[in-house]
């Protein structure tokens, strides 16, 4: 079981426009010719943003076209946020705040021996490697810039804590990384 933050990036390191949208990812790659169907068949639990999560029930038109369904996860979700959000028709999904760890405990007893997704955003994601909880990075790279927005992982980690596993070429549009986190003991 790991738990991974498995996202997309401008090649200028954003993962969202400054008013969180992610349309500009959809004409860069077909999701079936990513590794995105083997990933999500390994996912148990997700955690997300509240900006991730109000994005997608903004957008469930786009959302349907691009995954045949306006809520697109039958695991369950946990969305952190400090708001009030209603939770989508037919999504089973659990409102959270503050310590990632104490919830991630509970997103493990889900996920039983399938993995945790971090969807986003990068902060989020930033969280579970600061308590140590996160296991790889996996990020799709369009080839396209933003200019500015929501950073794909706002913190600083040097070398040798990442490690490069593999990459794949995705089309002409997208590359994906993929990197292990080496926990310092």
């Amino acid at each position: 079981m790991k738990t991974q933050y498995y996202t997309a990036s401008s090649l200028d390191g954003f993962i969202a426009t400054e008013d969180d949208s992610l349309e500009w990812l959809f004409p860069l790659a077909d999701l079936n010719d990513s590794s995105y169907p083997d990933f999500i068949a390994e996912v148990g639990a997700l955690a997300m943003g509240s900006a991730t999560y109000e994005w997608i029930i903004r957008n469930a038109e786009k959302v349907a076209a691009e995954t045949g369904s306006s809520w697109p996860y039958t695991q369950p979700v946990w969305v952190f946020t400090s708001r009030v959000l209603q939770a989508a028709e037919g999504s089973d999904i659990t409102f959270v705040k503050g310590d990632v760890r104490q919830v991630h405990n509970e997103m493990r007893v889900a996920a039983g021996a399938k993995n945790i997704w971090i969807v986003g955003g990068g902060d989020l994601a930033g969280q579970f490697y600061d308590e140590g909880l996160l296991d790889e990075l996996i990020v799709q790279i369009g080839s396209v810039t933003l200019g500015r927005g929501k950073q794909v992982f706002p913190r600083r980690v040097l070398s040798p804590i990442l490690r490069l596993v593999s990459v794949r070429q995705m089309g002409v549009g997208m590359v994906e990384l993929r990197y292990d986190i080496d926990r310092e003991e």
